[in-house]
């Protein structure tokens, strides 16, 4: 009897791997960690505060870099509860529904962020290639628009991939390399064929990220080809310089990710800690740097934070 309720304990649950061979250091392990998620979450909501109550900033740029900070949140509140749990209380056990609802919000939101980086490069675009129609072309409505098409996407592509990974029987070892669920983690736990699971998402990554990065290339290279054209240089470097940002944004975003991708799968000779560490670096380095890097580079954003805190300081 014993027996039979440690296997259906087995095949209701997954464990969540830490800092394997540092355990007695997880409660250190934790300070960065805790420091990482404290920043990212005060962080964006700065930037959601700065936005929301200064009338000046009700701009397209900052509705979309609002979008991006309400993502980078969502990104760093779906790990934070597995991954500080693992470090507080070893509580590396979780329900197969559980798991499979934190892979969904993990990768739904990140090709979110990817969908909001294509909708800032045309931000850009229209901006600077098209300048006198900006406030036409970028309305409110539109923008709504844009920001519920990118999750209504992503949600949709994603969302087969919770009921693809139901249909197997998980007879291999429940251990997963992660302090969290993802897709590619999950499936090789599986004792069937996963080539569905495999071909479905090189699908999703092709559509969504693929597609996204070509534009986000195609739109820039319109961009400096607008700016070549700029007579002034001092014209030409202010023109670029309203890109800065955004660029530091979408490298922080994509190079993380082809790295991730790259260890995955030329990788495996590394050790172990290195696969984990870059798991690590593409779900929060984004979310932690996104902020400052919009804070430092962003002169209308930096002004205002800084008057806040003017503010909080008179108080």
């Amino acid at each position: 009897m014993t027996i039979l309720q440690n296997c259906s304990l087995q095949k209701a649950t997954f464990f969540l791997t830490g800092f394997q061979g540092l355990e007695d250091l997880h409660g250190w392990i934790s300070i960065p960690f805790c420091s990482i998620y404290l920043t990212v979450i005060l962080g964006n909501l700065t930037i959601l505060h700065v936005i929301r109550t200064d009338a000046t900033l009700h701009e397209p740029m900052y509705y979309f870099l609002a979008m991006l900070a309400l993502t980078d949140l969502g990104l760093c509140l779906s790990t934070l509860p597995t991954v500080l749990g693992i470090f507080w209380f070893d509580a590396r056990e979780i329900g197969i529904p559980a798991c499979f609802t934190q892979l969904f919000f993990i990768h739904t939101l990140s090709l979110v962020e990817s969908s909001v980086l294509l909708s800032m490069s045309i931000d850009r675009y229209v901006a600077i290639c098209n300048p006198l129609h900006y406030s036409t072309i970028l309305t409110p409505a539109r923008i709504v628009k844009m920001g519920l098409s990118s999750v209504i996407r992503s949600s949709l592509l994603i969302l087969p991939l919770p009921f693809l990974l139901k249909r197997f029987q998980y007879c291999r070892s429940h251990v997963l390399a992660h302090a969290y669920c993802l897709h590619l983690e999950v499936m090789k736990l599986a004792c069937s064929s996963i080539m569905v699971n495999h071909i479905y998402g090189l699908f999703v990554v092709a559509c969504t990220v693929g597609v996204d990065s070509l534009l986000i290339f195609l739109s820039y290279a319109l961009i400096l080809r607008t700016v070549l054209s700029i007579a002034s240089r001092q014209e030409r470097l202010r023109a670029l310089n309203t890109c800065v940002s955004h660029i530091c944004a979408v490298l922080l975003f994509y190079i993380p990710m082809i790295g991730l991708s790259l260890v995955h799968r030329f990788g495996e000779h590394l050790p172990r800690i290195v696969h984990l560490l870059m798991s690590y670096v593409y779900l929060l380095v984004p979310p932690l740097m996104n902020p400052i890097v919009y804070s430092i580079k962003t002169k209308q954003i930096r002004l205002r934070i800084i008057k806040k805190f003017e503010f909080l300081k008179s108080l």
